[in-house]
C-alpha cells in the first residue's frame, strides 16, 4: 500500500479532478450523448495522435499522485475506494494504448453518426441548437474519421461497414419502426423524410450530414483491403486488464475454463428441468401488445412483493414505477431471442434489468451521494449482480409454482455463461465475430443470428472484459455469498447482505468482497502494480 502523506480528502478531490478531464459534462451526472455500446461521449474531442499523446501526458499527471496517499494508514473501506479510483485510472491508460478505438475502429465514428438521427422532430429552443450542433459536427467527425484510422483491425472493419448500411435486425434502443431503416444511412433517410415533414428548414443541413456519412461508409469500402489488424488486444494485454483494470483474481485462461464449467453446470440443469416437466404444456407466446403489457404487470408486482415477504431486499421509497427492458416488437422472422424468452414470461429479464437488477440498481446508485462510490461503477459488478438474481431469487423460491420458467431461468444463464470463453477467443484472436455468433448459436437454444452477432460486436467493441463480466460477477456474487453465510452463521440474514452489498455501491466485486468479509485472498496481489505491457 502507498504509505505517502496525502489524505483521504486528497483522494476524493483527485477522483473529482479526474471524473471532470473525463468528461465535463457527465462529472456532474449531467445526461451526455451515450453511443452504441453505452459509452458516454462528448460531440466531438479530437482525436488525432497529437491530441491523444497529450491526453496521456495529462493521465500520467493524475497517476503520478496515487504513491503520495497514506492508504496503509486509512481504514479498510477507503483503502477499498483508493483501489477503484486507481483501476479507473488504469483503464484511462488502457485506452490511450492499447483499445486506440479512434485509430482502430471505423465504428467509434459510426457510432457517433447514428445517435442524432433518432431525434424527435420538431425541435425546437436549447435543444434545436444542440441537435444542429450535432449536425454541423457530422463532417468533421467523417474527417477525423478518415485521417485517424491508421491501424484499422478487420473485424471492426467489416462491422462499420455492415452497419452503415444494414439494420442489425434487433434496435437496441432504437425508435421502432415496423420496417427498421438500412443501417446508419437508413436512419438518416429516416430523419430527411420526418423533416420534410415537420421541420424542412433543418433538410440541407440533414442531407450535408448524410453526403458526408455516405462518403465515410465509401472510404471504408475503398480502403477495406489495408484493413488487416487485430480486433482483441491479445493474451498479455487482456490478463493484465483482467487484473488491474477488472480488479479480477482470474487470468484469462481461469475465466475460459470457468465458463466452460459454467456452461456445462447450466445446460445439465436444464436438460434436467425440461425432464421434470415434460407432461407440462409449453408456456405460449404472448399474442398481442396488451397481452404482453398485462404479464408484465403481473410480473412487477409478483416480484415486489416477493422482495418484501421473503424478506430478500429492501426497497427504498423513492424506487417508483421501473418500465420494461423489452418492448413489444412484431419481426417479419419472428421474435428474436430475447423475445422468445420475454414473450413467454417477463420473469427473467424482469429480475435482471428492472428489479432488483439495472434499473433499481441504477436509481439505488443516482441516490447515492458518496463523492467516489456515487460515481463508480464496474461492469462485472453491474452484470454479476443482475445475472446473480436470476437464479438466486429463483432458488429463493419465486418459481415454486411455475416450473416452465424455470427452464428461462437456465435459458438465460447458458447465454451469459456462454459469453465467458468467447469473449477471451474475441481479445487473444482467437475466433473473430461472426466464429463467436456461429459458436454461441450451436450452444443456446432460441439464439437468432442478428442477438448473436450484435452481442459479438458489443462485447468486441466495448472495454475488454464486459462480455465475460455477467457470468464471472455472478461467480463471484455466489462465492460472496458463500463467505458471508460461513462467516455469519446462524445469524445470517439474506435481507442484510443485499442491503449491505448495495450500500457497497457497484465498485468491483473482489473489493466488495474484502470490504464485507475483511479477507483480502482475492485483492492482495493488486497492490503489486506492473506496467502496462503496450506500445
Amino acid at each position: 500500500m502507498p504509505d505517502g502523506e496525502q489524505d483521504y480528502a486528497a483522494l476524493v478531490q483527485l477522483w473529482d479532478d479526474f471524473l471532470y478531464w473525463q468528461d465535463p459534462q457527465s462529472a456532474g451526472k449531467e445526461k451526455s450523448l451515450v453511443d452504441v455500446a453505452g459509452l458516454e461521449t462528448d460531440v466531438y474531442p479530437d482525436y488525432s495522435a497529437q491530441a491523444i499523446a497529450a491526453r496521456l501526458r495529462e493521465l500520467r499527471e493524475f497517476q503520478g499522485k496515487l504513491d503520495d496517499f497514506s492508504v496503509s494508514d486509512w481504514p479498510r473501506r477507503q483503502q477499498v475506494e483508493f483501489l477503484a479510483v486507481r483501476a479507473k485510472m488504469d483503464e484511462e491508460e488502457f485506452t490511450l494504448r492499447v483499445s486506440k478505438p479512434w485509430s482502430r475502429d471505423p465504428g467509434f465514428y459510426v457510432d457517433r453518426m447514428l445517435r442524432l438521427t433518432f431525434t424527435e422532430l420538431p425541435v425546437s429552443g436549447e435543444a434545436l441548437a444542440e441537435f444542429e450542433r450535432q449536425l454541423d459536427a457530422v463532417p468533421g467527425l467523417a474527417a477525423q474519421g478518415k485521417s485517424n484510422l491508421t491501424e484499422v483491425a478487420a473485424d471492426y472493419a467489416d462491422l462499420a461497414i455492415f452497419n452503415l448500411s444494414n439494420s442489425d435486425g434487433v434496435g437496441h434502443g432504437f425508435p421502432y419502426r415496423a420496417a427498421p431503416p438500412p443501417g446508419v444511412l437508413g436512419w438518416y433517410e429516416d430523419l430527411l423524410e420526418r423533416a420534410r415533414g415537420r421541420q424542412p428548414e433543418l433538410v440541407a443541413q440533414i442531407e450535408t450530414a448524410r453526403t458526408a456519412v455516405a462518403s465515410f461508409r465509401d472510404w471504408l469500402i475503398d480502403n477495406r483491403s489495408d484493413m488487416k489488424g487485430n480486433a482483441g488486444v491479445g493474451k498479455e494485454a487482456f490478463d493484465w486488464y483482467l487484473k488491474h483494470v477488472k480488479l479480477m483474481p482470474y487470468t484469462s485462461d481461469d475465466i475460459v475454463t470457468l465458463g466452460q464449467r459454467e456452461l456445462d453446470r447450466l445446460w445439465s440443469l436444464y436438460a434436467l428441468e425440461r425432464h421434470r416437466n415434460r407432461d407440462l404444456p409449453e408456456i405460449r407466446i404472448s399474442g398481442s401488445a396488451e397481452e404482453y403489457q398485462s404479464r408484465i404487470d403481473e410480473t412487477d408486482a409478483i416480484i415486489r412483493r416477493f422482495l418484501v415477504d421473503e424478506e430478500i431486499i429492501t426497497i427504498p421509497e423513492y424506487i417508483g414505477e421501473l418500465s420494461t427492458n423489452v418492448p413489444w416488437i412484431v419481426r417479419d422472422g419472428g421474435p428474436n431471442f430475447w423475445e422468445q424468452v420475454q414473450y413467454r414470461d417477463p420473469t427473467p429479464d424482469h429480475l435482471h434489468a428492472v428489479i432488483p437488477g439495472h434499473r433499481f440498481d441504477a436509481v439505488v446508485e443516482r441516490n447515492n451521494p458518496h463523492p467516489i462510490r456515487g460515481r463508480i461503477a464496474d461492469g462485472a459488478r453491474v452484470e454479476g449482480w443482475a445475472v446473480y438474481l436470476e437464479e438466486a431469487i429463483m432458488n429463493a423460491g419465486l418459481l415454486d409454482d411455475k416450473p416452465r420458467v424455470r427452464e428461462l431461468i437456465y435459458l438465460f444463464g447458458i447465454f451469459r455463461a456462454a459469453r465467458m470463453p468467447a469473449d477471451v477467443w474475441l481479445q487473444l484472436n482467437v475466433m473473430n465475430a461472426e466464429q463467436v455468433a456461429d459458436y454461441w448459436i450451436e450452444r443456446v437454444p432460441y439464439l437468432d443470428r442478428d442477438v448473436a452477432r450484435v452481442d459479438a460486436e458489443i462485447y468486441l467493441r466495448r472495454p475488454p472484459g464486459y462480455g465475460l463480466g455477467y457470468t464471472t460477477g455472478m461467480l463471484q456474487m455466489q462465492g460472496l455469498l458463500a463467505a458471508r453465510k460461513r462467516q455469519l452463521g446462524a445469524a445470517f440474514r439474506l435481507k442484510d447482505f443485499h442491503d449491505e452489498f448495495m450500500a457497497a455501491g457497484r465498485l468491483p466485486l473482489s473489493l466488495i468482497r474484502w470490504e464485507m468479509t475483511g479477507s483480502d485472498e482475492d485483492i492482495a496481489a493488486f497492490w503489486s502494480r506492473e506496467p502496462l505491457p503496450a506500445d
